[in-house]
């Protein structure tokens, strides 16, 4: 997947710093898309969309924190670059609580765009991380779930509805190890912990 096939999305109510981000963007070869509040970004916004945001902390209507926690809840895979000119550290905690990447401090264009390229391969990473999950069946996603939580194939087999055989289970486990490309239970949990967005 090239970055071209990302979409970064700029999100801040100053308009001529919107439009200064979006144009230094383009010229970075990147599909960018800027928006002036939280709301129409929200509105506008395809829920397993995968790419980047660029977000503004304080907006008038709804906050950067308050997009954030509505991105967590779709299960939105964007990857979220806090920008902010009065950021403090208990909104910096907050926000990395709430799953942003990375936080940039208004308006260094430069750090941004050094910070950019780590956020873009997190990007791919999510983006491959879905494609496989949607690889899964249905039933492989209720097992991997199962044994991230640590659970044995004779306890998945019973809580699954409807129930199956605990070598129904080794079966299924052994197909989603294949389709994830993980080697055991372990590697799932960890994957699963990185990417709690999948849902």
């Amino acid at each position: 997947m090239s970055d071209s096939t990302l979409t970064l999305y700029v999100v801040d109510d100053d308009e001529a710093l919107r439009r200064s981000l979006l144009l230094l963007l383009f010229t970075q070869d990147l599909a960018v898309r800027g928006f002036e509040s939280g709301e129409a970004f929200l509105q506008a916004l395809d829920a397993q969309q995968v790419g980047c945001v660029i977000l503004d902390l304080r907006m008038g209507g709804m906050s950067g924190l308050a997009v954030l926690e509505q991105l967590r809840m779709r299960h939105s895979p964007l990857v979220v670059v806090f920008l902010s000119g009065h950021g403090t550290i208990p909104m910096a905690l907050e926000a990395v609580r709430l799953g942003a990447f990375d936080w940039v401090v208004k308006p260094d264009t430069q750090q941004l765009l050094d910070k950019l390229p780590l956020a873009l391969a997190e990007a791919h990473a999510r983006a491959e991380a879905l494609t496989r999950w949607r690889e899964l069946t249905p039933r492989e996603r209720e097992v991997a779930r199962q044994v991230g939580l640590g659970q044995s194939n004779k306890e998945i087999a019973r809580r699954l509805v409807p129930a199956c055989s605990p070598r129904s289970v080794e079966t299924h486990r052994a197909s989603l190890f294949a389709k994830l490309g993980l080697a055991n239970d372990n590697e799932l949990g960890r994957w699963l912990t990185r990417h709690a967005w999948l849902s």
